[in-house]
């Protein structure tokens, strides 16, 4: 499993306004009075909070500072493709970027979903399948989803992430378009899992 790198040194609470040693963490190096204004752009589509409305846009809020600055560049780099988010990420400095990705790091965490009793997204979840070598989602996500502490920032929240963006992640993870988690291990790990088990997994954690 990838070894997290030492976080960046945060600016101090008076700087920023993050009043917890958690949430500065979280934040990453950015500062996140500066990335509201600078987030304008993004509010639009991600919500001003970091929640949006449409379920194939994700969820930001709570979202580990250096993972949303990772996917960004990411964009920038081509590793990933959008044509919105390409053009968007081509424009953002790296300053810009650290503090609108603080900004909406230290939003409140994504709230779930109806919660799911899926039994199938569940057990996978929880347990994984020994069987297939298919780890629990949880060992690296965290317990709930929200991830397993801002010290060990690897691993992206995705407990109360929209279930439609879930399960479109799952998906070109499994097709091999999307190549950008830590190791490639999730485009290992899905490749075991069925379309069925991979909507019911992104059913689940949506509720989390």
């Amino acid at each position: 499993m990838p070894t997290a790198q030492p976080p960046a040194q945060v600016k101090n609470v008076a700087d920023t306004g993050v009043t917890d040693d958690e949430t500065r963490l979280r934040a990453g190096p950015g500062d996140p009075v500066a990335g509201k204004e600078k987030a304008e752009l993004c509010m639009g589509c991600h919500g001003e909070d970091g929640n949006s409305s449409d379920p194939l846009i994700p969820k930001l809020a709570g979202q580990y500072g250096v993972h949303i600055a990772k996917q960004v560049r990411n964009y920038q780099s081509s590793i990933r493709t959008h044509q919105i988010m390409g053009a968007v990420a081509a424009a953002v400095t790296d300053e810009d970027l650290a503090d609108i990705s603080a900004y909406f790091a230290v939003q409140p965490l994504m709230k779930g979903a109806s919660p799911s009793d899926n039994p199938i997204g569940k057990n996978l979840f929880e347990k994984g399948d020994l069987s297939r070598m298919t780890v629990p989602c949880g060992n690296c996500h965290g317990a709930t989803g929200k991830g397993q502490t801002p010290r060990n920032p690897v691993f992206p929240v995705i407990g109360g992430q929209h279930k439609d963006y879930l399960l479109a992640q799952l998906l070109i993870f499994k097709k091999g378009e999307r190549n950008n988690s830590p190791g490639g291990i999730m485009n290992i790990t899905v490749q075991r899992l069925s379309d069925a088990e991979l909507e019911a997994l992104a059913e689940y954690v949506a509720g989390l």
